[in-house]
């Protein structure tokens, strides 16, 4: 729901009350929610408290840490174009700001349809091979957000642009539950542990795509975003493909 409303939502508001009113409604939003928190949830709840080096344990289990590089790469990519979709829309591809709400909107939508698709396709065609889709395709798409702003003219990229925001959601948003499908399979005893893990992970992963879009702005443009993009989800399927390899069991030649 964040993704398939917040963002575009929050587009919306930018694009009337500017970037300041967006902030404000955020403020907003937040001190209703902790109210309403404040008054519904039941006095004396307790969490677990976990010691740090019980977390550190986790994730020095075998194949844990490969699991949390791959998901920072992965939203890395995704993240070095979305936080900028802004620039790479308007003057890459010459569309208007008001039409960033509805690209937003289109994005979310596929979105919860990836989420959906990524957990049923890693029940019936196994998480690895989901991720590894999810990857490839990742990496495609974000090359192709930046061939349409360099060889398509504005009366054809805007559209194309806009186009790619319903199968980018799908195709970025099925990565998510196949990569907690993998990790909790390697540590089923400490389930709570390793998805906690894996969402620092994907939190940091979309931090740093924040970092390397802005980077790429500041020496570049907005349509080199998606090509230096498109390196993270690559080198995260080099981890996965080579996971795979390692794992298989080595012939042995009969004595």
């Amino acid at each position: 729901v964040a993704v398939a409303v917040g963002a575009p939502l929050g587009a919306l508001v930018a694009a009337i009350a500017g970037w300041r009113g967006t902030f404000y409604a955020i403020a907003g939003l937040g001190a209703l929610s902790g109210a309403i928190l404040w008054y519904r949830l039941p006095r004396g709840i307790i969490g677990t408290r976990l010691p740090l080096k019980r977390r550190l344990a986790a994730a020095m289990r075998p194949g844990v840490m490969p699991i949390l590089v791959t998901t920072a790469l992965a939203l890395i990519g995704a993240f070095t174009v979305f936080s900028f979709i802004a620039p790479l829309a308007i003057e890459g591809a010459g569309l208007s700001p008001i039409a960033l709400p509805g690209m937003l909107l289109a994005f979310g939508a596929g979105a919860v349809i990836g989420n959906i698709v990524g957990g049923q396709a890693a029940d019936r065609f196994g998480a690895t091979r989901t991720v590894a889709w999810s990857l490839a395709l990742s990496a495609a798409m974000l090359v192709t957000f930046s061939l349409i702003p360099t060889f398509l003219p504005h009366h054809l990229a805007g559209p194309s642009l806009m186009g790619m925001m319903v199968p980018w959601g799908i195709v970025g948003w099925a990565f998510p539950p196949a990569q907690a499908s993998r990790i909790i399979k390697l540590a089923p005893d400490a389930a709570p542990i390793v998805l906690s893990l894996n969402a620092s992970a994907l939190y940091l992963g979309v931090a740093l795509g924040a970092v390397v879009g802005g980077a790429v702005l500041r020496y570049g443009a907005p349509a080199d975003l998606g090509l230096i993009a498109a390196a993270f989800p690559v080198i995260g399927l080099g981890i996965v493909l080579a996971g795979r390899m390692f794992a298989r069991p080595v012939a042995m030649p009969a004595e």
